[in-house]
């Protein structure tokens, strides 16, 4: 009786990996991309059309990308050219661009796929132009990376980039159906563990299959493995995060959106999310001071407090004992009321301070440390506040030339509705002194 290993196709006369076994025949067979070939996808309506131009694809691995090129390059009727960025330079470009003139003139167009192809530089990613605008070659590069930030602007102007999503649980549980029609035998894994298995895979197509691989290798006749047991199997998957690029971006644009949203919960998942791909909690707890001054402000001053005080206690404790720190001041900030006052006073004061150029002060607010400068007025008028009514004088400080300005208007939420009722008494105060005058 064949066991599960030799079920699975790794017997010495049959070495291929199941993912490169089940590697797609045909477009229908794309999983988790059907917004690009689905009936209605864009890459359908372009093959409809009979045309393709260049094409970029972005997404993450293990979501069908070189599959769909080489499956491109077979309905169109191309050459399928393949490199990696990586791997190749100046050289092998060269050898490319040469060969496809003398391609075409027998009737062949050229398809060049570029695996990575944001690890050209500039002067590379320069050098497809002219035969991209001849038409001697259809480009498609592949990235992990955001092509706007990755590829220069004269390469996307000639390009369409197709965005590759994540696979989701039913594409890659259809590719574990896939896999067990392959091998004969259903994997030995109950249903918590098979949902387990298409978690760790992390959206990656690729990656389930080689999970999947991994527990067949391991698996004893008649064993049977549960999501604890899997879990220990296989080890884990590191999530897809390069805390340098996207991922690093995302997940913290998606922190600070949660803690704005008032939305604890949430907030704590991707902050989760960042510790579990190990990200630095110095920069989160640098990030959380900041959503303190811009989110909730004035309107809980113990915000920023808590927020400093969080960072203190991880530089104490480390990790992982100083990361509750930081979720307790995240979860603080998304409870807190929100304002964003004091943040749009500031941009505004700024914006006004470049725009109105070097006014000077009113000479009534400026020492007079020399004769000179009290000859010329400077202090001469000042109300001295704490010896006025109240001590508030209601005096004009703002720059003569450029009259009062209001930057700062707190709502009737939080502490700020009390920072309100102040500076609406402190006008009234000031339109009686002026009254006076």
């Amino acid at each position: 009786m064949a066991n599960l290993f030799e079920a699975a196709g790794l017997s010495d006369d049959a070495p291929r990996p199941l993912a490169d076994r089940l590697r797609p025949r045909n477009l229908a067979e794309i999983a988790g991309q059907d917004h690009l070939v689905g009936p209605d996808g864009i890459v359908t309506r372009m093959l409809a059309s009979g045309t393709l131009g260049s094409l970029v694809f972005w997404g993450p691995p293990g979501t069908g990308k070189t599959t769909l090129a080489r499956l491109l390059a077979d309905e169109t009727d191309l050459h399928f050219e393949q490199i990696s960025a990586i791997f190749s330079g100046v050289n092998d470009l060269k050898q490319v661009f040469a060969a496809a003139p003398e391609r075409r003139m027998t009737g062949k167009g050229t398809l060049l796929f570029v695996d990575e192809i944001h690890r050209f530089n500039r002067a590379q990613l320069d050098s497809f132009l002219p035969v991209m605008e001849d038409g001697t070659i259809t480009l498609v590069g592949a990235t992990t990376e955001n092509p706007s930030f990755e590829l220069n602007a004269a390469l996307l102007s000639r390009a369409h980039v197709l965005t590759f999503q994540p696979l989701d649980a039913p594409a890659l549980g259809k590719l574990l159906q896939r896999a067990e029609e392959d091998t004969g035998s259903p994997l030995p894994l109950d249903d918590e563990a098979r949902a387990a298995l298409i978690r760790m895979a992390d959206g990656d197509g690729r990656a389930v299959l080689t999970l999947a691989e991994d527990v067949l290798r391991a698996a004893r006749e008649g064993e049977v493995f549960d999501a604890q047991a899997v879990q220990s199997v296989v080890q884990r998957r590191a999530p897809v995060y390069d805390k340098s690029q996207d991922g690093h971006y995302n997940l913290i644009s998606a922190l600070h959106k949660s803690v704005r949203g008032s939305d604890p919960d949430a907030a704590l998942y991707y902050l989760a999310r960042m510790f579990d791909a190990g990200e630095d909690p110095l920069y989160i707890a640098r990030r959380v001071v900041r959503m303190a001054s811009e989110d909730i402000g004035l309107a809980d001053p113990q915000a920023l407090a808590v927020t400093i005080a969080a960072r203190d206690a991880y530089q104490f404790l480390g990790t992982p004992e100083g990361e509750l720190a930081i979720a307790q001041a995240v979860v603080y900030l998304a409870v807190a009321p929100k304002s964003n006052a004091s943040y749009t006073a500031f941009k505004q004061a700024m914006k006004m301070a470049k725009e109105a150029g070097s006014l000077p002060p009113p000479k009534h607010i400026l020492n007079a440390p020399t004769k000179l400068m009290k000859d010329e007025g400077y202090g001469s008028g000042y109300d001295y506040d704490h010896d006025a009514p109240d001590a508030f004088s209601g005096q004009d400080y703002f720059p003569e030339a450029l009259g009062r300005q209001t930057f700062y208007e707190p709502p009737d939420r939080g502490f700020e509705r009390d920072i309100r009722k102040r500076l609406e008494w402190f006008a009234r105060k000031r339109q009686e002194r002026a009254g006076q005058g």
